[in-house]
């Protein structure tokens, strides 16, 4: 039997010549239950596809067809094999315009839909018919439930459900998409017999073979369409504009399959491979633009890329199809990221001086990453959609010395982590573009200014000094620099010894202890904060290796200056000495000390160099009253004072005492200006690190307190300086101010074994 074409409302209507008359759907009892008002994600994303297309029509776009459907006629009544989710839509479409039109008529020949899969869903069919929505019902689904025709039971039928849920996403999508839309004209546009808003061929077959059948080819996979092939049937009526059109819908099923076929996962199905591909080149069309699209749907951004009415449209399909067809087979993939890339760091066996080290990676194949990992909650980051687009850019355009301007790519990336979000990404893409195609940094505008000014620096001593290459890249590859070389001078005479006793220096984190002593004994190699009256020094964790970047490489080239002098000449040193790391370390601080100690010099860096306890800050960040280091400090753990931190004067006086837990384990929070006392635990009384010794207070117990002042009076250094009790560390002048002239630490651990033997 011929197939003609028709709208919902037309089916109703007389047929010329063989064709039986329809009075009535019946949704068989073979079929499924009613799917696209499912409520889950994926569901929701094609039911929203499908509504803004069928509601653009209706408002008076473009009319659209919605291919065949197919089923038996039985007597009058039609029973759809294939079309039945299409129908249900269309009897719900129906519902609502007319009722929103006041058109609904209880013996109007579109109303005779029901289902013959339950009872429950055919009487509701029935009586939604005889039922319009009021106007200006928030929730219609809402106001249905409430009617006193809606039963109980029918709370459990998922076809009713499902249609509930599609009533309310026809009504969501109206006010969304067509606000002001003339509800009568719509109606019209829906029912009228030429040229209706939305039209369908339908197929009345004869009875060849039984329902069932027939039915089970038709459906042979047992599960509705995957989200990617409703995409790609939208998405081929998208792209009928173009003049690849055909040579996408024969790529898409053919050579693009085979391409990414290796990938499928263990289910031996690629489509939501395909899908995560599309939408990542979806994604980087639309940064191209310019755009930073919210819409969460593929469907609806894919078609504002690729569609007719984008004037780029063309550009882009070039850019999908090169996104493919650059790729010969997952081998050709494989090999061209792993000529490139590395995960090997320096020191390691596989390293490669010569390829980009992706820091923190465990893979270098974005491609695979890509296809992997879920698109809409993006766990593949945006450093990553940068590297992929300059290989695809690679691959796609054939640019020169790719390696080389990967890496300055990868450093720019290191250095603006900060900076690298999303609603920078439009200008960060078209930076790609410059670096990987053009090899102009001075077209960079969205990666640190800082970073670009030194790989100028460094593009500038390569081309001097070639020989240098290899060991500019080792540095840059540390994972402790990260490609940023700031904290070193680029010298041609002293830059690969510098370099090859940096990582032997830093590599092993167990002796960051003894090399932060040894820094400081260098000389003032520490930082300040920008706006802030913190101090940055290094750390002895091995866990917060982030603090050597941030100490070495996240500042300007001239606010490194002091840091910079003093690392040149601490890596002299070491690779001058031929000795053992630890060995040299030991040697520098000795051999400072011994100098300080002869000079009766014992300033805040002495204490610093010689206890190693006060070193022990895990993220190198130091207080000072008034911005200024001295006898008072606080030694942080946190980044923030609202943290517990030391007092690192005060905590080695307590470790040298051995006093233990008869003392609080001195804990502080506060800002730098508060009092930060060492108590004892039975009496109360405290000390405290002050410019000119330690500050006293006595216990609040007078038979305790008696005991406190005994020793006071016994102890000649011990004073009273206005309204304050000191006990008072021998100071010099030697130009600058009082500097102590014995060991503090030596002083206040003697006092405290004192109080403690005395049952303080």
């Amino acid at each position: 039997m011929k197939g003609f074409l028709t709208s919902y409302a037309g089916m109703f209507e007389p047929r010329p010549g063989d064709v039986p008359g329809t009075d009535s759907i019946e949704i068989p009892l073979i079929q499924r239950d009613y799917a696209q008002g499912r409520p889950s994600a994926w569901v929701g994303e094609i039911r929203a596809d499908f509504l803004e297309v069928l509601l653009d029509a209706v408002a008076g776009g473009e009319p659209v067809g919605l291919d065949f459907v197919y089923g038996k006629i039985e007597g009058s009544t039609f029973h759809p094999l294939d079309g039945q989710q299409r129908l249900t839509t269309l009897f719900l479409l129906h519902w609502y315009f007319a009722s929103a039109a006041g058109e609904l008529r209880p013996d109007a020949a579109w109303t005779r839909f029901s289902y013959a899969t339950r009872a429950s869903a055919r009487l509701f069919c029935q009586r939604l018919a005889l039922n319009p929505l009021p106007r200006d019902e928030a929730v219609p689904s809402a106001w249905i439930v409430d009617q006193a025709w809606y039963l109980h039971v029918w709370r459990t039928d998922p076809t009713i459900q499902a249609m509930l849920v599609m009533i309310d996403a026809i009504d969501q999508d109206v006010q969304r998409l067509h606000p002001d839309l003339d509800v009568q004209a719509a109606w019209q546009r829906l029912t009228r017999a030429k040229s209706p808003a939305v039209s369908f061929y339908l197929l009345p077959l004869d009875d060849m073979e039984s329902d069932e059948d027939l039915y089970i080819k038709m459906n042979s996979r047992g599960k509705p369409l995957t989200p990617f092939e409703n995409f790609k049937a939208r998405f081929e009526q998208d792209i009928q504009h173009a003049n690849r059109a055909d040579e996408f819908a024969h790529k898409i099923d053919g050579p693009w399959s085979d391409l990414l076929w290796p990938y499928h996962g263990g289910d031996n199905i690629i489509d939501d491979e395909l899908i995560r591909y599309i939408g990542f080149i979806t994604e980087l069309c639309e940064l191209r633009e310019g755009k930073l699209v919210r819409e969460p749907r593929l469907g609806p951004r894919a078609r504002a890329i690729f569609g007719r009415e984008n004037e780029r449209a063309s550009e882009h399909l070039d850019f999908l199809f090169g996104a493919f067809d650059s790729w010969q087979d997952s081998e050709h993939i494989s090999d061209t990221f792993n000529e490139v890339l590395s995960t090997a760091l320096p020191g390691q066996r596989r390293y490669d001086s010569q390829k980009v080290l992706l820091f923190g990676a465990t893979s270098v194949n974005l491609f695979e990453q890509c296809l992997r990992r879920g698109y809409f909650y993006r766990p593949f980051t945006l450093q990553q959609t940068l590297f992929l687009y300059a290989v695809l850019l690679r691959v796609i355009e054939g640019t020169d010395e790719f390696p080389r301007r990967l890496r300055v790519l990868r450093n720019l990336i290191a250095a603006s982590e900060n900076g690298i979000r999303r609603s920078s990404m439009p200008a960060l893409i078209t930076d790609v573009e410059e670096i990987i195609v053009r090899g102009d940094l001075d077209a960079v505008t969205g990666f640190s200014g800082n970073q670009v000014e030194e790989e100028r620096r460094k593009q500038r001593f390569l081309e001097a000094n070639p020989e240098l290459e290899d060991a500019l890249f080792r540095l840059e590859d540390h994972p402790l620099l990260r490609g940023t070389l700031s904290a070193f001078e680029l010298d041609s005479a002293s830059f690969r010894h510098r370099a090859e006793a940096f990582e032997t220096a830093f590599n092993n984190a167990g002796r960051w202890r003894e090399l932060t002593g040894a820094l400081l004994a260098t000389g003032d190699y520490q930082r300040q904060r920008p706006k802030s009256h913190a101090w940055q020094f290094g750390t002895s964790s091995a866990g917060q290796d982030g603090v050597w970047r941030y100490l070495l490489a996240e500042t300007t080239f001239d606010a490194l200056s002091a840091t910079r002098t003093v690392l040149g000449e601490f890596l002299d040193g070491l690779a001058a000495s031929g000795s053992d790391p630890a060995e040299h370390f030991e040697t520098v601080m000795s051999g400072w000390l011994a100098e300080r100690e002869t000079a009766e010099l014992f300033d805040w860096r002495y204490y610093l160099v010689k206890y190693s306890s006060m070193r022990s800050g895990a993220t190198g960040i130091y207080y000072g009253v008034d911005g200024e280091l001295g006898y008072s400090m606080c030694m942080l753990r946190t980044q923030q004072r609202n943290g517990k931190y030391r007092d690192p004067i005060l905590l080695e006086v307590w470790e040298s005492s051995e006093a233990g837990d008869r003392v609080r384990d001195p804990w502080f929070t506060g800002y730098e200006t508060n009092p930060r006392w060492l108590r004892l635990e039975r009496s109360g009384v405290g000390m405290r690190s002050v410019s000119d010794g330690f500050e006293l207070e006595g216990a609040g117990d007078e038979a305790l307190q008696a005991k406190f002042a005994d020793i006071c009076n016994r102890h000649n250094d011990v004073d009273a300086v206005g309204d304050r009790t000191v006990l008072k560390v021998p100071q010099r002048d030697h130009g600058a101010g009082p500097v102590d002239s014995t060991d503090r630490v030596v002083i206040g651990a003697a006092f405290l074994r004192e109080l403690v033997a005395a049952g303080l």
